[in-house]
């Protein structure tokens, strides 16, 4: 043995804390095979017991609320701004405006400063959608209770709710950036009987219904733009071709005067420069517009659009969505205060099951590693179970 032997007659610990040690061990290792003999006496009893324990066990972890990963305050969070569809950018900046005054008058101490992008959104792009970064001063100078940035989101949260011209929402950044665009849930529903896009919209309107009425969801919206207005412009191939025009030339002058053209690069004090041809403004502004515009035929004349387009206003959606090959729409929406995420999915799911058949969901961004997570939990904790017993069993 390494051990230095005892001479005869000789102890540790005699007096002392050691001798106060060894007296309270010895007891509760006495107590420790007294119970285990009693237990060895009632063994059935005591299986009974542990039974039940571990079904109670099992009972509460199926029933424990799940979350991903804990939202924290990062310094900043978001706010995005929709007006209804066919608002100007005028209309947006004042909404813009009447934000940013909010947070520099109600929440001057705790605000550092404010970074609005008019005209792009997480929904989409156009004149009636904003997107605000608001960026919080250090956590020392602000209060633990009242300054926290889920604290000032509650109370834009209500503040907001007054504007009646757009709809406002503040909302936390996702807890892993680049998944998704805000903290919450995100999923896509899909049309999966092929139904059509006003079916869709109608099972989006439905289901943004059912959750406004659920106590336990919150935020709950569409991520994208509005069907609105659209000039659709009529081609008559036969007479465009009886005129010698060509359809490629329509497509290009429609494209050059209504929207633009890319055409060089030139250099300018060192930077290069792009050079695109677009109408003036006057001559694109009013759908009767068009008949301004002339394409040259096949002979070199000049061909009116009148003589072979007309136009019409209709409804429509400008970003149509795929998500997995089927037609679908982006609802985002969070947790009410004191529940999880898991059960917010949990309750989106029921809510689908609620809309006419053919319409289904699939989780992404966070959502879908969330349920990825928890399908894996099972397998993952019996790797562990097992790591630890091999380790035990290796020191034993």
């Amino acid at each position: 043995t390494l051990l230095k032997p005892l001479k005869k007659g000789e102890h540790h610990g005699q007096k002392g804390f050691f001798a106060w040690f060894n007296q309270m061990f010895n007891r509760n290792a006495e107590r420790y095979e007294k119970g285990v003999a009693k237990i060895l006496h009632r063994s059935l009893r005591w299986i009974v017991i542990y039974v039940l324990l571990l079904g109670g066990m099992v009972f509460l972890f199926l029933r424990l609320p799940t979350s991903f990963l804990p939202l924290e305050d990062r310094g900043m969070f978001t706010t995005s701004v929709q007006l209804p569809s066919g608002s100007t950018q005028q209309q947006t900046l004042k909404v813009v405006e009447q934000i940013e005054k909010y947070y520099f008058t109600h929440e001057k101490d705790n605000i550092m400063s404010v970074f609005a992008t008019v005209g792009s959104g997480p929904g989409g792009n156009g004149q009636n959608v904003a997107r605000m970064f608001i960026r919080l001063k250090d956590w020392s100078e602000r209060d633990s209770k009242t300054g926290t940035s889920f604290a000032i989101i509650e109370r834009a949260t209500k503040a907001f709710n007054k504007i009646k011209e757009a709809r406002v929402i503040a909302s936390s950044p996702p807890a892993i950036s680049g998944l998704g665009s805000s903290a919450g849930f995100d999923m896509e529903l899909q049309d999966h009987a092929g139904a059509g896009h006003d079916a869709l919209m109608a099972a989006r309107n439905q289901l943004l219904a059912l959750a406004a009425e659920n106590p336990e969801l919150t935020r709950v919206r569409h991520n994208g733009l509005d069907d609105s207005p659209q000039l659709q412009i009529d081609i008559d191939q036969r007479k465009a071709q009886a005129l010698g025009v060509d359809i490629d030339d329509i497509n290009d002058t429609l494209q050059t005067a209504w929207g633009s053209s890319y055409v060089n690069d030139f250099m300018d004090r060192g930077r290069v420069k792009k050079v695109y041809v677009q109408a003036a403004a006057p001559y694109r502004m009013l759908p009767d517009d068009i008949n301004l515009w002339y394409v040259r035929n096949k002979d070199g004349g000049m061909v009116p659009f009148s003589a072979f387009a007309t136009s019409r206003w209709e409804t429509g959606s400008p970003r149509l969505e795929r998500y997995n090959g089927y037609s679908a729409v982006e609802i985002v929406g969070e947790a009410a205060p004191g529940v999880s995420t898991g059960t917010a999915m949990d309750i989106m799911e029921s809510l689908v099951k609620q809309l006419p058949n053919g319409f289904g969901l699939e989780w992404t961004a966070m959502s879908y590693q969330e349920r990825l997570s928890g399908a894996q939990a099972p397998a993952l904790y019996a790797i562990s179970l097992l790591v630890v017993f091999l380790c035990l069993a290796a020191l034993y």
